[in-house]
């Protein structure tokens, strides 16, 4: 099989000048925008925990939100190729971070929810196998080293 390489590039630009630039930890905005060529900017900031505005996304909402629709985008395409015809998908992710020394932090862990509505009867166990493939194959679980766990819900 031949391999190939991707390449994303985007755009993340700071508008928090507040007019002092950073000369001080409280003198700045956090606000930033998220861009690729052709598409519609991502109002970003920090947590608001970290002075963010809460009412932008923060980097760690949109890298929970990219494993949940890395998973999604993988179980619409093996059950497309198995014939099992999704009508509905939706996933209420978490994720878990921790401070660490030093004044940083981590993420140690994410669970999916996903609830997909499948048209027709269908065993349970055929859409877990689903999930479990999906989880599988999704580039960014299969990049980051803690625990992406899968709890599919609305099967039993």
């Amino acid at each position: 099989m031949r391999t190939r390489d991707h390449h994303y590039r985007v755009t993340v630009r700071w508008t928090g000048n507040l007019g002092s630039g950073t000369s001080g930890y409280g003198a700045y905005s956090r606000n930033h925008e998220i861009q690729s060529e052709g598409k519609a900017p991502i109002a970003g900031s920090s947590d608001p925990v970290f002075r963010g505005d809460a009412d932008r996304y923060n980097p760690e909402e949109l890298f929970v939100a990219s494993l949940a629709a890395c998973h999604k985008l993988w179980f619409l395409h093996l059950c497309a190729d198995a014939g099992v015809i999704v009508t509905a998908y939706e996933d209420e992710a978490e994720g878990w971070m921790q401070d660490t020394a030093g004044g940083g932090g981590r993420f140690v862990r994410v669970r999916l929810r996903p609830r997909a509505t499948i048209a027709g009867a269908w065993e349970a166990a055929t859409i877990r196998e689903l999930h479990r493939s999906a989880h599988e194959k999704c580039f960014l679980a299969s990049s980051v080293n803690f625990p992406v766990e899968v709890a599919p819900e609305g099967l039993d």
